[in-house]
């Protein structure tokens, strides 16, 4: 099976999981406009390749390394989505199809120089919020050091998933992983007391993505949503 077949179905069954709690059969057919006896043949082939979970007549979820694929293809779409928007210009009408088109064939090193030359946006054109990358870095200032020196960004992985602090719910909290965003957002979290290793936990959030209450080294501070939504923890534990 082709890379680009294999992405195609694993982004279908994420975003039908997303919305449905797993990726029937007729639905995957329906979305990628193929029979149903085909859905069930990749899905049996995604399955004996660890990437989905498929139970006949339940429908398909995504496992762990499933998840990975899909996010990395989602943050390639979206980042595409803002170039073609805002660099290129495109109607918005269009950018999707067209970033459907080209998910499938940029690298990781042509998805992290866009990142980088548009200054890390946070969700696309479309609203829909666009991940960190997964690189051995701990801020895009970092990146940015980095690449202009011209020493290859690490490629190291994170060893988990790292969430923004906008999704941690008041009994929950975690460690700062990952910062998006400049020098200047660096050192302005890193004067209020947030910087990499550092324990937040969330005490309340305000509704309408209104200011978010988090209380970091026995200080309580009300941050912006924006901001906060540029703050990435390692997976949530409970308070």
């Amino acid at each position: 099976m082709a890379q680009e077949q294999v992405e195609e179905y694993i982004e279908t069954i994420f975003d039908l999981e997303s919305r449905d709690g797993s990726a029937k059969t007729t639905a995957i057919a329906k979305c990628l406009r193929v029979a149903p006896a085909s859905v069930t043949e990749v899905l049996k082939s995604l399955s004996d390749k660890g990437f989905v979970q498929y139970e006949p007549y339940r429908g398909a979820t995504l496992t762990e390394e499933g998840k990975k694929i899909a996010d990395t293809i989602k943050r390639k779409h979206r980042l595409l989505e803002v170039f073609l928007t805002d660099v290129l210009k495109l109607n918005r009408e269009k950018v999707h199809d067209e970033a459907c088109r080209m998910e499938h064939t940029i690298s990781e090193d042509t998805e992290n120089a866009l990142c980088r030359m548009m200054n890390a946006p946070a969700r696309c054109p479309h609203g829909s919020p666009i991940s960190p990358c997964n690189r051995g870095v701990g801020s895009c200032a970092e990146c940015d050091v980095v690449a202009g020196a011209g020493i290859p960004v690490p490629v190291s992985l994170r060893d988990k998933k790292v969430i923004p602090v906008t999704e941690l719910t008041p009994d929950q909290n975690g460690k700062i992983a990952f910062i998006r965003g400049d020098c200047k957002v660096v050192q302005r979290l890193s004067d209020l007391g947030l910087t990499l290793g550092t324990i937040v936990s969330v005490m309340r959030k305000t509704p309408m993505d209104g200011p978010v209450e988090i209380l970091v080294r026995r200080t309580k501070l009300a941050i912006d949503h924006a901001i906060a939504e540029n703050i990435f923890i390692e997976s949530p534990i409970a308070g």
